[in-house]
């Protein structure tokens, strides 16, 4: 039994969220976390695999046209460069607090695992 692919991604999307702003006002209200740079890992990681769905889905849909082929590879170099871009200004121009920035990374990957988790949950039955 498969389920489609866009709707366990806006899924994921959603549990990410949901689990930067739980970071956001219990974590950064007692001074643990800087807000700019929970956010920006959030978002960051958020945008990144959001674009990565859409390249992958689009690249390598059943049947795809030539013009979804390309908008797949767009999508996978867009993701490409804002990656890159984003990690070097991290390293030359913007100073953000570490670990808060690897704490809003680490939601995406935290969302991926409660979603897998509460789909397996549901399929087992």
């Amino acid at each position: 039994m498969t389920e489609p692919q866009g709707s366990a991604v806006l899924r994921i999307e959603l549990w990410h969220g949901v689990l930067v702003l739980a970071m956001l006002t219990l974590l950064v209200p007692v001074g643990i976390l800087e807000p700019k740079a929970l956010l920006l890992g959030g978002l960051f990681m958020g945008v990144n695999f959001l674009l990565l769905s859409c390249g992958i889905r689009w690249l390598l849909t059943p049947l795809a046209v030539k013009g979804r082929i390309w908008a797949g590879v767009f999508f996978l170099l867009l993701k490409f460069v804002l990656f890159l871009g984003l990690v070097l200004a991290l390293l030359l121009r913007v100073r953000l607090d570490a670990p808060s920035f690897a704490v809003g990374v680490t939601c995406l990957l935290v969302a991926i695992v409660m979603d897998r988790l509460w789909a397996y949950r549901w399929i087992g039955e």
